[in-house]
């Protein structure tokens, strides 16, 4: 992997057009590729690329040049690329009479259907010729799981501002740049900036503000109508690699960044994280990432995921590649590893997302908090469902039992009914309702839930509904009236139920 100087953004619009010429774009590489191959090379496996390429297309040039980082002849690149401006812009190396990239470009496809391409040191997009591993101090990665996860999650409606603190090779900026009038991406690693502006340049998308500093400090006093972030938020002992590593003890970079952002977000605004939290001896991980909602926000926390700290310290020594090292080097970092989590009493880390919404409500001192834990499988991208969870919450908020009884609803569309009981049998067991959108839920109704969900179109308010089952099945209707409203509430928050406007 090198770390040259980068290549200059002069001449990205003639390397761009070359590059959607011969197709050198996410379907293009499925295309040539084929599946096992395209999936391959998010193993890090190579083999099949490389002999999915062995003709002299274009796209075979490319591909191997630019994804596999392999030399080419000068004579098949100068046929598919501007070369001598290539080369003069720093793109390319050209010695011997072969060609070399200087940087990793990997297509990229847009939300609606862009062609894009991510610009990252060699060797660093994920499914290049590399892969990650062996990574260097200050090297820029390209886009992986991590990054479609953030893109996945942020919600996407027209804005005046946004920011990407930590922006990498701006994959966050890219999208921003959307549906931002104006968007700022920060890093504390200058290279970071650079791989950016090329990113956007060869994307075809507005340039950035481009600040260097840590978290908030280059962009004192603003404030945004959404942030974003994929910070390092690695817990490590030390700060070895600034992709990874936060530089700050535990999770208090996490911490800091969410802590500090209700000063910088607009009325309304969103923001969204990718984060890893410490699971203490003597504190609850709930209550810990509570005490990180800032005063005037909303928040909606999913913990994803848990590791011991031996799987975590295993997974980001692999990621480093200090596998590949002395046996007895690996030993020591692992050791240091198993000392920081000894010392500061965690027992797990746990890796999920955070988003926060700029609120009156939250400033009044009524925030709406959820914590959950979610490992299950979701709908990707899952921005829209992120807006709606936060509008049920402004609902539900304002609704005492007397109101959501006078309310109306409808069954959400995505919503199927299981019954769960042995064959053959009169009555189910149990009723589980299941989403087959957003967060895919499941949840367990009994009889009358399952009988109000069914008959819910909208058209009767939720107490004449109650009343018509009580008489159904022999229940005294002001009993039902008073135990119901909590069901109600959870379908409705869990997003089963949606509430009907009044008419008017």
């Amino acid at each position: 992997m090198s770390k040259t100087s980068l290549p200059a953004p002069d001449h990205a619009t003639r390397l761009r057009e070359a590059l959607l010429a011969a197709a050198f774009t996410a379907d293009g590489l499925l295309d040539l590729l084929g599946a096992p191959a395209y999936a391959a090379l998010a193993r890090s496996e190579t083999v099949p690329a490389l002999r999915a390429t062995r003709g002299d297309a274009p796209l075979d040039t490319l591909v191997r040049l630019f994804l596999l980082q392999r030399p080419v002849p000068a004579g098949r690149a100068a046929a598919v690329l501007p070369l001598p401006e290539c080369v003069a812009g720093g793109w390319l190396t050209e010695s011997d009479g072969e060609v070399r990239a200087s940087v990793d470009v990997r297509p990229y496809s847009g939300p609606d259907g862009q062609d894009w391409f991510i610009v990252s040191d060699l060797g660093c997009a994920v499914g290049g010729a590399g892969g990650i591993g062996s990574h260097e101090e200050g090297v820029v990665l390209g886009i992986g799981g991590a990054s479609t996860t953030l893109a996945g999650i942020t919600v996407r409606r027209p804005v005046a501002s946004a920011l990407d603190i930590g922006t990498g090779s701006g994959i966050q900026a890219l999208h921003a740049s959307q549906h931002a009038t104006r968007v700022t991406a920060t890093d504390l690693n200058p290279r970071a900036l650079g791989f950016t502006r090329l990113t956007l340049a060869l994307s075809g998308a507005a340039p950035a503000d481009l600040r260097e500093g840590s978290l908030y400090e280059p962009v004192a006093g603003e404030t945004y109508d959404l942030i974003v972030s994929n910070p390092p938020f690695v817990i490590s002992p030390g700060a070895r690699l600034t992709y990874r590593d936060g530089g700050m003890a535990g999770d208090d970079l996490c911490r800091t960044l969410v802590q500090q952002t209700g000063d910088r977000l607009n009325e309304g605004g969103y923001a969204h994280f990718l984060a890893n939290w410490q699971h203490t001896q003597d504190e609850e991980w709930q209550d810990r990432l509570r005490s990180w909602v800032p005063h005037g926000c909303d928040a909606w926390v999913v913990q994803r995921e848990v590791q011991d700290v031996t799987q975590y310290a295993e997974l980001w020594l692999r990621d480093s590649g200090d596998h590949r090292t002395e046996p007895a080097e690996y030993a020591a970092r692992y050791d240091a590893w198993l000392d920081e989590f000894e010392a500061s009493g965690t027992k797990g880390v746990g890796f999920g997302w955070i988003t926060l919404r700029k609120s009156a409500a939250a400033a009044a001192g009524a925030p709406s908090i959820v914590i959950e834990e979610w490992p299950h499988a979701v709908e990707q991208p899952l921005g829209p469902a992120i807006e709606t969870h936060f509008a049920r919450q402004d609902y539900l908020r304002d609704q005492d039992d007397a109101a959501l009884l006078a309310g109306h609803f409808t069954l959400a569309a995505e919503v199927m009914q299981e019954q769960v009981g042995l064959p053959g049998a009169e009555d189910p067991e149990h009723v589980v309702l299941r989403q087959n959108r957003g967060m895919r839920r499941a949840t367990k109704v009994d009889a009358v839930g399952a009988g109000f969900a069914g008959v819910c179109d909208g058209s009767l308010p939720a107490g004449r509904i109650l009343d018509a089952i009580a008489q159904l099945m022999n229940e005294d209707p002001v009993l039902l009236r008073d135990r119901t409203p909590q069901a109600i509430r959870l379908l409705v928050e869990e997003g089963f139920l949606e509430p009907v406007p009044p008419a008017g």
